[in-house]
């Protein structure tokens, strides 16, 4: 292990990586090396210990009962915490956004506790379910272009004073409270409803990840030819759904 690498740990890829997820971790893996970066990738199960060195922590989506599972073992590891007091980036994706906020419904229908890691509170949607491509303009102090995605979820997710949206929905509904906001951050934890995987379609996410991580304000260019015909395609169809 070098002491110089990107540290990228995959959390619960077991029980959180739904509709392609664990191409988020490939994709800033990728992104990182393009850039001549080590990284040391570290996949933890749901039976091993969250550690606290890593860098950057990516957690996925998942059907209702893995995330309660998810839930419950997550809260009883101090090793998320720590990294984040320790200054460590967080990205989660759908069921892993909730996990990170205040609480969610479980599979059970019962409200269950998450990590309070973001000021949000999730409940689900009684009649609705939103299900399709995703256009989105993120906030602008996070430097993104047009995030695209798709969403599949019946989640409805709450935004407390502590947290901002991470993005504002054009195409789709994010996150369900018909405000047109989508997602949700706070200084270094991030959350989304977006799929595709996110950073396949959005590789300017991988690339925040990383300079927040390496604390830079920029990254050597990288080869985006495959990403950007990727962003091309899927924004038409995302507008195509409404014309």
């Amino acid at each position: 292990m070098s002491e110089s690498a990107l540290r990228l740990v995959w959390i619960y890829p077991d029980l959180l990586s739904t509709y392609g997820d664990r191409g988020n971790v490939l994709v800033v893996e990728r992104r990182a090396r393009q850039r001549g970066l080590q990284v040391e990738r570290i996949d933890v199960r749901s039976d091993q210990q969250v550690p606290t060195s890593g860098d950057i922590y990516l957690i996925g989506g998942g059907e209702d009962r893995p995330q309660r599972l998810a839930g419950e073992r997550i809260r009883q590891d101090p090793g998320l915490h720590r990294a984040v007091e320790n200054g460590a980036i967080v990205f989660g994706v759908c069921a892993g956004f909730q996990i990170l906020g205040h609480e969610f419904v479980d599979d059970r229908g019962q409200r269950t506790a998450g990590l309070g890691l973001l000021d949000v509170w999730s409940t689900r949607g009684e009649s609705h379910r939103n299900v399709g491509d995703i256009l989105a303009e993120p906030d602008p102090r996070l430097g993104l272009p047009t995030m695209t995605g798709f969403e599949n979820h019946q989640g409805i997710t709450h935004l407390g004073q502590g947290v901002s949206p991470l993005a504002r929905v054009t195409v789709g509904g994010g996150n369900g409270t018909g405000d047109g906001t989508e997602g949700a951050w706070r200084d270094t934890v991030f959350g989304t409803y977006l799929h595709g995987p996110v950073m396949a379609r959005n590789p300017a996410v991988a690339d925040l990840l990383i300079k927040l991580a390496l604390d830079v304000s920029a990254l050597p260019p990288a080869d985006n030819t495959w990403y950007d015909a990727l962003r091309s395609e899927r924004i038409s169809a995302a507008q195509q759904q409404t014309a």
